[in-house]
């Protein structure tokens, strides 16, 4: 049975990073253009631009959310989603309360810790992390097959 799941494992961790990135590019989304109910959660509001640190929030998890969602850059990008969301927390909801259930943080530390898990898994299946890191090792060996010189 292990050995099973072991061998979904890049797939499941493929499909967790699609909808942990899809989930916070609507966030930004939401913040920046006032789709989905917007930024201030009904009002279809947005988040007036370049204002601290709102407005740089939400294009980091517009940004950053695409990023991971396609796989591409992923750990890097998701090692800024993590460290904005470990921000939120403790700069906006931990001085409310010590617990995210007490103090509305719940999102921002749920984001914080699955993006932290993408930074060490990496992308997983269906990323394009993958499909360029296949690319360059198929190439390698043509370079070096050029690198070598010809005896005469």
């Amino acid at each position: 049975m292990t050995a099973r799941l072991d061998s979904a494992q890049p797939y499941v961790i493929g499909l967790f990073r699609i909808v942990v990135g899809l989930l916070f590019a609507c966030h930004g989304a939401a913040s920046l253009f006032g789709v989905l109910g917007g930024a201030a959660g009904g009002d279809g509001g947005t988040v007036p631009a370049g204002t601290w640190p709102g407005w740089y929030a939400a294009v980091i998890q517009l940004v950053a959310g695409g990023l991971v969602m396609l796989g591409l850059g992923t750990r890097a990008a998701a090692f800024l989603a993590s460290g904005s969301m470990a921000y939120a927390y403790f700069d906006v909801h931990q001085p409310m309360a010590l617990w995210p259930l007490e103090n509305g943080g719940e999102a921002s530390a749920m984001f914080c810790w699955a993006f932290f898990l993408l930074v060490f898994t990496g992308s997983g299946a269906f990323g394009l992390d993958r499909l360029f890191a296949r690319r360059s090792t198929e190439a390698e060996p043509e370079a070096e097959a050029r690198k070598t010189p010809v005896a005469a």
